[in-house]
């Protein structure tokens, strides 16, 4: 009898770390797909960031750069973090230099730029790719994703914004051109800032 008590003991615990490991696994390949924020990053001073840790805010993720005609977006950006943060808004800067060289600095000269010409205070992050073979794990989720009013695919150019709604679900995507004042881009981030996660 105790043999078998023993033996039963033995197996139920084999079984349940089975079905634990299982379910952690299962659990993370899950994940993996269904949070836009699911990822690990480099901050712009080299720090690594979950950006789970936002989950619960409305983000605009935007990939930068310094020497662009677009780069004056950056005051526009911070313009809208500035009014909606205290509302769970935040935008997420990721530098590129994919597109004709022009975010040719390293970390610091960015992070430089950035606060002096244009006083940002959202979160900026360690220079990255967003096409390619070489895109940040962030990137080939929301380019494969996709989202209106532009769809899927590959970032066109500098200034690209990804909607992310408070719970990690990518909601919008635009254009470049697309200024931080665009009266769509104010009504898709007003829209998802009173949705309560």
């Amino acid at each position: 009898m105790r043999l078998i008590l023993s033996f039963a003991l033995a197996l139920g615990a084999l079984t349940s770390m089975s079905v634990a490991d299982h379910h952690k696994s299962g659990e993370h390949a899950e994940k993996d797909h269904e949070c836009a924020l699911n990822f690990e990053v480099k901050d712009i001073d080299g720090k690594t960031v979950d950006l789970e840790d936002y989950e619960g805010n409305v983000v605009l993720i935007v990939n930068v750069a310094s020497k662009c005609g677009l780069t004056p977006q950056y005051e526009g950006l911070q313009s809208l973090y500035e009014k909606y943060k205290d509302d769970g808004f935040v935008v997420l800067g990721f530098p590129c230099n994919q597109f004709r060289g022009q975010e040719p600095g390293d970390e610091a000269a960015i992070k430089t730029f950035c606060t002096t010409k244009y006083n940002v205070s959202f979160p900026m992050f360690s220079k990255i790719e967003v096409n390619g073979d070489g895109a940040a794990p962030i990137y080939k989720y929301l380019t494969e994703k996709g989202a209106e009013p532009k769809g899927s695919g590959e970032v066109s150019w500098n200034f690209e914004k990804f909607l992310i709604d408070r719970e990690g679900n990518l909601v919008g995507r635009f254009e470049p051109r697309t200024k931080p004042s665009d009266k769509s881009l104010l009504e898709s981030i007003e829209s998802e800032l009173k949705s309560k996660s």
